[in-house]
């Protein structure tokens, strides 16, 4: 069976593409924070969400913080001690934080969103890939990072966010250039709105009586599940993805395409 890696797992689009990748045959190796950050407004997953999910998923896990290559590496020996290898990494854990003006966003703000949504996914990248190069040829194996639609469609008060979304996209498809004739895939999956708890905070922001409000934004007026995120990321994971490397799929039902 293949083996993959998920960061963000406990929660929102990261525990869903846990269940989806399961439900394809992944064992897996799971990896969440589970414990808020001051830096933060917004409470993030717990280690009860977490266990949720391993549970559903027959998974292994970590707690620790992607931004801390202990922990990414820590994630990689137990694929390889539990499975003898590493087929797949979803770098799916990602923070936001805004409400200020481009020229206003404060350090700690700025700082908390690289760290995590940029450097989180450098980190698994580190971590991962020379394990998937490890592989006897031909491989398969397979990289995603989760951005955002924000990171390519003008937003206001989001700007660090968009910002450490973008920087995400460029590393992953520079990585996929740097791999190229290796057998090893990396995308970027682009959401739109999705129904999830950052959304919510999102809400907030722009003091929204609904997180369902930002639906307007999309061509079919309807929120993204994070199932239907999950779904894309778990084909770019698998073996008819081949074709596709150093792309960003959005998956935003049609907000990027106004």
């Amino acid at each position: 069976m293949p083996v993959a890696i998920v960061t963000g797992a406990a929660r929102g689009i990261g525990a869903a593409i846990a269940r989806a990748l399961f439900t394809t045959g992944h064992d897996l190796v799971l990896v969440d924070r589970c414990s808020d950050d001051s830096r933060l407004d917004y409470p993030l997953a717990s280690a009860a969400d977490l266990e949720a999910v391993v549970a559903d998923c027959q998974a292994q896990h970590v707690i620790g913080d992607v931004t801390d290559p202990a922990t990414t590496e820590h994630a990689v020996n137990i694929a390889l001690e539990r499975h003898g290898r590493v087929d797949v990494a979803v770098a799916a854990a990602g923070v936001i934080a805004g409400g200020d003006a481009a020229w206003q966003t404060n350090d700690e703000a700025w700082q908390v969103m690289l760290d995590v949504n940029l450097t989180g996914t450098v980190q698994l990248a580190r971590a991962a890939i020379p394990a998937m190069l490890s592989l006897p040829t031909p491989r398969s194996a397979r990289f995603v990072a989760l951005s955002s639609s924000v990171a390519t469609k003008a937003t206001p008060l989001l700007a660090g966010y968009a910002a450490s979304k973008a920087a995400t996209q460029s590393f992953v498809r520079s990585m996929a250039a740097d791999l190229g004739g290796t057998g090893v895939t990396a995308n970027v999956v682009q959401p739109g709105a999705t129904d999830t708890a950052l959304l919510q905070y999102s809400a907030s922001i722009y003091n929204l009586s609904s997180a369902s409000e930002f639906a307007q934004h999309h061509i079919d007026q309807r929120l993204v599940d994070p199932a239907s995120v999950a779904t894309t990321v778990a084909w770019l994971c698998s073996t008819e993805s081949a074709a596709i490397t150093g792309a960003v799929i959005a998956a935003d039902h049609g907000m990027t395409a106004r």
